[in-house]
């Protein structure tokens, strides 16, 4: 990229503006944040799949992370048994406070430190709360770090909890850490330079979990910076946010790069409460100590744990699910014995697990809803907490769709199916700074428990580098392709994937794709591929100017106009929008080859409003030879709703599959209607 960061008043930055050479300003603005179990629950065993010893070769890969810096000393960092750093790697490890380039070896191979645009928005580092340096303080950086290519660890766990061997999902790539975010968030400018320096040091992985409100593609610029690294190769993945349940809150939804949503693993940390009443409800907790009682005690109800306005001494308080954990101290504090968080109806099911200081636990809605109701119905509650102090794996149906991931419809082009994919994103233990406390109550530990689509974003990561070792001429639109079109709409049990906060079966606005098999995206027979010409032709169908296009693409660049509309974009997604006047959509796809063997695809509709719409795709069947064959077809969808009242707007979703007895190349389509 070329341009520049500076401290302008609003007077200075209209001159600027207007000078000639200068294609944009844009003012700084703040952006925000968004294992032992998930490799094996994706299917990457050991001797098996991506993580044989053929394909579990990722040396030469690199994973740039723009996070908030790592913590070096941990073995998830350890670089044994990797060969020497390519040498085609251009990147450093700058020296800075408690970090030197002695800190970086063949597992971290680079680390960078960015922080003017934060210091001109007025943050200081030299106070304490945070390190002048790549050194990582808050924790995110190293726990996503490691969680797309950190190193085996032997007995990695929290408080005896997740115990196993935590690996990273490319246990053999490298990791370099470009620091341009903090404890106080991120800001624009660094993100800018730091995704710059990543694409000019060699990365070939780019990973980001964080993101702020969605913005037009032209004025924002961690959109513009994605499109200069796919330009140059670079697959970008980005975290879809934790504004869910609600609809259209995805973020990160340009379509060169890959939005990551959150789902669960089948792991759980059973807790239970038993009620006077003889009924018996399950949480989750991880809570390490031994209770001080053993029997019954009363329960006291205290909207929004507001525990210094009521009497809880030798009582359990039970409240709406807030920072329970740090309600815990105050609850001990105060005398009480025990502590329920209730989950809300915004969170449903989806339980992310607490490090009580006492006993304690939380439950789903469901279960919440009946202890209110038994508080409500006798004038003496009283329940007893019991812990097994345990993890049960594999017993549980997963994924599920956690209800903090953000959903579509994507808000600036609906046409474009955002997010892409679903990855494990709820409770994902992975490495964490020995000095940064995981609880309120200052405890520490060199792994931590922590939920997010931030956590989901460094799985696809890792997915992708495994993909890129294994296939080094795709381009990041194959890879993205390759792992939406063989990812599962089905959880553990073979049924549909639900949705945390109902129970409901998930839609494609939730999970895009599907949740996200590496060992089928090895192999998936067909890709939609997309290069940077595709993506400036989508921007002129969107009649973006060309003075907006040079934000994207300096150089003069010609473009034609998709004759389908945005829709048209090869994209490995459809979503047909109907309206008063629209009554049908033609959407062209082309399809390459990338197995060997000839082979012949018949195309299968999914379809489960056939009274609704009609999907009819041409021709049904394509002949592929060799490797490396384009062939394209069409799709007409046409719409039997004859009136649809302007208040609501309707969706439906199914499949179009291009099979044969060796490949299923599956692509969502989102029906909808306003």
């Amino acid at each position: 990229m070329h341009g520049f960061a500076a401290t302008l008043t609003p007077d200075e930055a209209r001159k600027v503006s207007s000078t000639p050479g200068v294609i944009g300003v844009y003012n700084d603005y703040k952006v925000d944040l968004h294992t032992t179990r998930s490799p094996d629950f994706l299917g990457l065993n050991i001797g098996d799949g991506l993580w044989t010893d053929r394909f579990d070769t990722g040396n030469n890969v690199v994973i740039g992370l723009v996070d908030t810096g790592v913590w070096p000393e941990n073995p998830s960092f350890d670089d044994t048994g990797l060969p020497p750093v390519p040498p085609e790697w251009r990147g450093e490890c700058e020296a800075g406070e408690r970090f030197d380039s002695s800190m970086c070896n063949k597992k971290l191979i680079g680390a960078r430190f960015f922080a003017a645009g934060a210091m001109a928005g007025g943050l200081s580092f030299d106070e304490g709360n945070e390190f002048s340096s790549p050194r990582d303080k808050s924790g995110h950086g190293t726990h996503t770090s490691s969680t797309a290519a950190g190193s085996a660890v032997a007995n990695a766990n929290l408080f005896g909890f997740a115990n196993g061997t935590a690996r990273g999902i490319a246990t053999r790539a490298r990791l370099a850490m470009y620091k341009a975010c903090s404890v106080y968030g991120c800001y624009g400018t660094d993100i800018i330079q730091a995704m710059d320096s990543a694409v000019k040091d060699g990365v070939h992985i780019l990973s980001l979990s964080l993101g702020g409100e969605p913005r037009e593609f032209d004025i924002d610029v961690l959109a513009i910076a994605a499109f200069s690294a796919v330009r140059n190769g670079v697959f970008v993945a980005f975290a879809a946010g934790n504004s869910g349940p609600d609809e259209g809150t995805v973020t990160n939804v340009a379509p060169w790069i890959t939005t990551v949503g959150a789902g669960s693993i089948d792991r759980k940390f059973p807790a239970r409460v038993t009620l006077g009443s003889g009924e018996v409800y399950i949480g989750q907790s991880i809570y390490q100590g031994s209770p001080n009682f053993t029997g019954m005690a009363p329960l006291v109800y205290v909207p929004q744990c507001m525990v210094s306005d009521t009497k809880v001494k030798e009582k359990i308080l039970v409240c709406e699910y807030a920072d329970v954990a740090y309600s815990g101290m105050r609850v001990a504090a105060a005398g009480g014995v025990g502590l329920i968080g209730l989950t809300g109806s915004f969170d449903g099911e989806g339980i992310p697990v607490e490090s009580f200081t006492l006993p304690g636990l939380t439950l789903g809605y469901f279960e919440s809803q009946k202890l209110l109701k038994y508080i409500n119905s006798t004038s003496n509650p009283i329940a007893s907490l019991q812990f097994d102090y345990r993890t049960i794996v594999g017993e549980s149906r997963a994924p599920t769709v956690a209800a903090f991931s953000s959903r579509g419809p994507n808000s600036v082009v609906p046409d474009i199916l955002k997010p892409d994919i679903l990855a494990p994103g709820m409770n994902i233990l992975a490495s964490w700074p020995t000095e940064t406390p995981v609880t309120d109550d200052l405890r520490r530990a060199g792994f931590n428990i922590i939920s997010g689509t931030s956590m989901s974003c460094p799985h696809i990561a890792g997915v992708a580098a495994l993909l890129k070792a294994e296939h080094p001429n795709w381009s990041p639109a194959m890879i993205r392709s390759a792992m939406m079109t063989t990812a599962f709409p089905l959880d553990n049990s073979y049924r549909p994937i639900f949705l945390d906060e109902s129970l409901k079966p998930a839609n494609a606005l939730a999970i895009g794709a599907g949740h996200v098999d590496p060992v089928r995206a090895k192999n998936p027979g067909l890709v939609y591929d997309l290069g940077v010409q595709d993506y400036i032709n989508l921007l002129c169908t969107m009649n973006y100017t060309e003075e907006q296009i040079k934000r994207f693409m300096p150089e003069p660049s010609a473009c034609s106009k998709f004759g389908g509309g945005v829709g048209d974009l090869n994209y490995p997604s459809f979503v047909a929008i109907f309206d008063a006047e629209t009554k049908a959509r033609t959407l062209t796809r082309t399809l390459t080859k990338v197995s060997e063997l000839p082979e012949t695809y018949e195309a299968r509709v999914v379809n489960p409003r056939p009274d609704k719409v009609e999907v009819v795709v041409e021709p049904k069947k394509l002949w592929f030879g060799g490797q490396g064959e384009s062939l394209s077809y069409k799709v007409r969808f046409v719409s039997k709703v004859d009136e649809i009242s302007y208040t609501e707007v309707e969706r439906e979703y199914g499949y179009i599959m291009w099979e044969n007895t060796e490949h299923q190349v599956k692509s969502p389509v989102v029906f909808m209607w306003k």
